[in-house]
């Protein structure tokens, strides 16, 4: 069993440097530099992708802080000055993805390259730097499950707990299992590029596929999820991404397969 050292790495003078803030940046860095190496293997510029990429970046930003903020305006609607506390975590990763895919395609698109191309190579990248950005919710004491016995529950101290399980020490790291899952998903991804990217925008459909399959069932376990009346909002939006790779992974190889 382990246990969160605290949101904070360091103090210097009026600054505060954040455990979240660092594992992002990583996170981003590892994202860009295999979605650069990605680019050139697929005979794209690195440059163009790296530009594309920062923008998606920050479109993935605002819309993961937008999508979390959207649902859970009970509380936001009463502080809304705590809608720029980043700091203190709460971001959605479909809200980044939506985010990220309309600022990184329109770049894209709007200086003529292979969106579906760009797209595939961005898969991976995205599968890493999930990985990675999933220790932010450690050092953040969010994204945990239901409470466990299990030898690597997850010791959250009684600030962090909910109402409800107030009386529990430990539990599921949620943050750990989609963190491992998406470093299955890269794996899977590796294994499977070779066959899938003759049909540009087919490999990206299946990381948004297995990635939302995973998440589907680690969903279940949290306590914190952001909840549309009585559905939980990662669960719908994973079933529409699973529908989507379903349907449109095999119309893509379809069309690639030559006449």
């Amino acid at each position: 069993m382990f246990r969160s050292p605290g949101a904070v790495l360091l103090h210097v003078g009026p600054l505060t440097l954040r455990w979240y803030g660092v594992v992002v940046a990583l996170a981003m860095g590892a994202g860009l530099w295999v979605a650069a190496r990605a680019a050139g293997r697929r005979g794209l510029d690195p440059r163009e992708m790296l530009k594309a990429g920062e923008l998606a970046l920050l479109g993935g930003l605002v819309g993961a802080r937008l999508y979390y903020v959207l649902f859970s305006w009970d509380y936001y609607g009463a502080v809304p000055w705590k809608i720029l506390a980043v700091w203190e975590g709460g971001a959605a990763i479909h809200g980044g993805l939506i985010g990220g895919f309309l600022a990184g395609g329109a770049y894209a698109w709007r200086r003529g390259l292979p969106v579906g191309r760009c797209l595939d190579a961005a898969a991976p990248a995205l599968a890493l730097g999930q990985a990675i950005g999933r220790w932010g919710d450690f050092f953040n004491a969010e994204a945990f499950g239901l409470p466990t016995a299990l030898p690597w529950g997850l010791y959250v101290s009684p600030a962090h707990r909910p109402l409800l399980y107030v009386q529990a020490d430990f539990f599921h790291p949620a943050f750990l299992y989609e963190s491992v899952w998406s470093l299955i998903v890269l794996v899977i991804l590796i294994a499977s590029r070779h066959r899938l990217e003759r049909a540009p925008g087919a490999l990206f459909l299946a990381y948004l596929g297995w990635y939302s399959f995973g998440r589907l069932w680690i969903e279940r376990l949290r306590v914190d999820a952001l909840m549309l009346g009585p559905f939980r909002v990662a669960q719908l939006a994973s079933a529409a991404g699973i529908l989507l790779a379903i349907v449109w992974v095999p119309k893509l190889m379809k069309r690639a397969q030559p006449a």
